[in-house]
């Protein structure tokens, strides 16, 4: 199964762009930072996931400021460059601060 869900901010949104078929596009940054439990020892977990969001998910992440925390769905896949890995997001509860 491919399934992530990340608790992550909104730092950077790229213009809306429509596929071909005339589905929007949203190209996106998500960055996540929190202390995991790794083998019993606390660890600092900080990183920054390239995101897309395609179709009517679009509307609720492009109304998000930049900055806002929300708990992100989707599944993982390659980039269409083929370098590294694309965060497919399918669904999104925003968070209040």
């Amino acid at each position: 199964m491919n399934r992530l869900v990340l608790a992550a901010r909104l730092v950077e949104r790229r213009a809306l762009r429509y596929t071909p078929a005339g589905l929007p596009v949203l190209d996106f940054e998500l960055k996540h930072e929190s202390e995991l439990s790794e083998d019993g020892q606390l660890r600092k977990v900080s990183m920054q996931i390239r995101s897309v969001a395609i179709g009517r998910i679009t509307q609720p992440v492009g109304a998000m400021e930049l900055g806002s925390a929300g708990n992100f769905a989707g599944f993982l896949a390659s980039a269409r460059n083929g370098r590294g890995l694309l965060f497919h997001v399918t669904a999104l509860e925003p968070k209040s601060d």
